[in-house]
Formats: structure tokens, C-alpha cells, sequence
């Protein structure tokens, strides 16, 4: 088979919730997009008001392409909701909470976290987290039906999160096939794979011709900063993403490298931009010419 053009574009998602973070929430909307953004992610929107999240998307021309639906109690410790025992309630009200979200905003994915298994797990619970999980799952798939929009579930590295039951490609893809529906992709984030896994090219050339997967995100390994520095090649990874005429979305979910400047708020993201023209040959920013 003839390889794929090389030329394919790719399309780059600023991750709000780690960029620009010396900057208000609200005004990272319009770094984003003077830095030459056309897409933005982020964790939680639904902890600001949703006309205000409006105004800078429509302010600022930015599409935003992912959010997380509520994980439930994030400061006490909770990391989503999906897979836990008593909580199916609180889960579903998430589902339908993130899905009217996503209507507001024009955004057609949503990221459902997993949750944390018990401490010291036995097999049993482990099994029934996996049960539930699946079947929380398969409703939450035919609620987004009915909205047209796209869910994801993205397998986490037990090193930055511990406990997460979700861990590794394999399983998000087998959970996936099972269920069945288009309206529930993998989100995979190259720099879990690499820390969980690795062999992230052959992942890549694996699972992106299923169709399965419904987002990609980056960051450097192992110290999560910028994609051009680390174990990851991301020139070698980004030519394969055109050779795999990908596409969707790379959220760029890591944390700049640069201290922030008390004088400067968000120039310490913006100064970290270089990689964007240099490694991923996209055309060059005005701003950062």
C-alpha cells in the first residue's frame, strides 16, 4: 500500500488548563488565539459561567474541541465518577450536565474519567469497578446519540495518578469495540502511552485506522513540558500522524518548561512555542515570527 501524503496538516488544541496559567482562566481564551491557536481544551468549563466561556470563544474565533465532564469531588480526591459503587446517580447527572455544556459551547467531545479503584483492591472489586465502568459507559454512549456528540475515555499513567482503573490502550479499545457505538472514542494522550507502554509509533499505526480514536494530546516525557525535549521523538511521531492523514485534534497538554514573569503574564507559554514552527512544521505564527 502506497504510503500517505506527508504534507497533511495537523491541527494544534491549546490545553487551557495547563498554559497560560499565570493568566486569569478567562483571558487565557485570547493568548490562545494571539499565539495563532485556532483550537482550545481544557478541564472543567463548567466552573465558570457558561455566557463568559461563550463570549471569549466567540470574541476570539477559537473552537474548543474537549472539556472534561465533572469528576465529581476533585479537591477531596475523586478523579471521575464512571467506575464507582453508589455513585451511578452522580454520574449520570455529570453525563447529561457536560452534554447540555457541550450544546452551549459547540463542542463535540467530552472526556468521562474513570475514577479510582479502593486502596488495595482485591480482584473481586476490581472486576465489579470494570462492570460498572462498561455499563455506565454504554448509557452514557446512548445519551450522547441523542446530542451527536462524541465521548472519550482516555487511559491514564498510574505514576501521575495512582489507583486510576483505566491504564492502558488496550483496554479503552477493547471497552470500545464492545460497546459498539460511534459516539465513544479513545482519547489517547502520547505521553501516558509512552510512560505506561511505549512503543508509541506502533500504537499509532495500530489503532488511528480503526476510526476508534476520537482525540490526541502531547506532552513531552518524562517531564511533561513542552513536545521538544525528551524521550519522544516528536518529529518522527508528528510525520506519522501525516502519514496516518489523522485528522483530529492535538491537545497540547503540558506544562511549559519557563518560569512565569510577574511583568510578562503568559509569555512564559508563548516563549515555549517554538516547537510549534520548528518540529511541527505548521506555517508560522505572526506573532511568534
Amino acid at each position: 500500500m502506497p504510503a500517505q501524503p506527508t504534507d497533511h496538516a495537523l491541527k494544534f488544541a491549546a490545553n487551557l488548563s495547563w498554559l497560560y496559567t499565570d493568566l486569569p482562566f478567562l483571558d487565557r481564551f485570547e493568548a490562545a488565539a494571539r499565539d495563532g491557536f485556532a483550537g482550545v481544551e481544557c478541564l472543567f468549563p463548567h466552573e465558570h459561567p457558561t455566557a463568559e466561556v461563550q463570549a471569549r470563544l466567540q470574541g476570539t474565533g477559537l473552537q474548543l474541541v474537549l472539556f472534561n465532564a465533572a469528576p465529581g469531588q476533585w479537591a477531596q480526591g475523586e478523579r471521575g465518577l464512571a467506575s464507582l459503587a453508589g455513585r451511578e446517580a452522580d454520574f449520570q447527572r455529570s453525563v447529561h450536565e457536560a452534554l447540555a455544556l457541550s450544546l452551549a459551547l459547540n463542542c463535540t467531545r467530552v472526556h468521562l474519567m474513570a475514577g479510582l479503584l479502593p486502596a488495595q483492591a482485591s480482584p473481586h472489586e476490581v472486576d465489579q469497578a470494570w462492570s460498572r465502568y462498561e455499563h455506565n459507559l454504554h448509557w452514557a454512549a446512548e445519551q450522547a446519540a441523542q446530542h451527536d456528540r462524541v465521548l472519550t475515555i482516555e487511559p491514564i499513567n498510574p505514576r501521575d495518578m495512582p489507583g486510576y482503573l483505566l491504564t492502558q490502550q488496550a483496554q479503552a479499545h477493547a471497552l470500545v469495540q464492545r460497546i459498539g457505538s460511534p459516539h465513544l472514542k479513545v482519547q489517547m494522550d502520547l505521553y501516558h502511552c509512552q510512560v505506561v507502554e511505549g512503543d508509541v509509533t506502533t500504537r499509532l499505526r495500530h489503532w488511528l485506522p480503526t476510526g476508534q480514536v476520537g482525540h490526541l494530546q502531547i506532552a513531552a516525557v518524562p517531564d511533561r513540558g513542552e513536545p521538544d525535549a525528551g524521550e519522544l521523538s516528536y518529529p518522527h511521531l508528528f510525520q506519522t500522524l501525516r502519514e496516518l492523514a489523522w485528522e483530529g485534534w492535538i491537545g497540547c497538554e503540558y506544562k511549559p518548561r519557563r518560569p512565569a514573569l510577574a511583568h510578562a503574564p503568559g509569555q512564559a507559554t508563548r516563549d515555549g512555542l517554538a516547537w510549534l514552527n520548528a518540529i511541527a512544521h505548521t506555517a508560522p505564527h505572526p506573532e511568534l515570527a
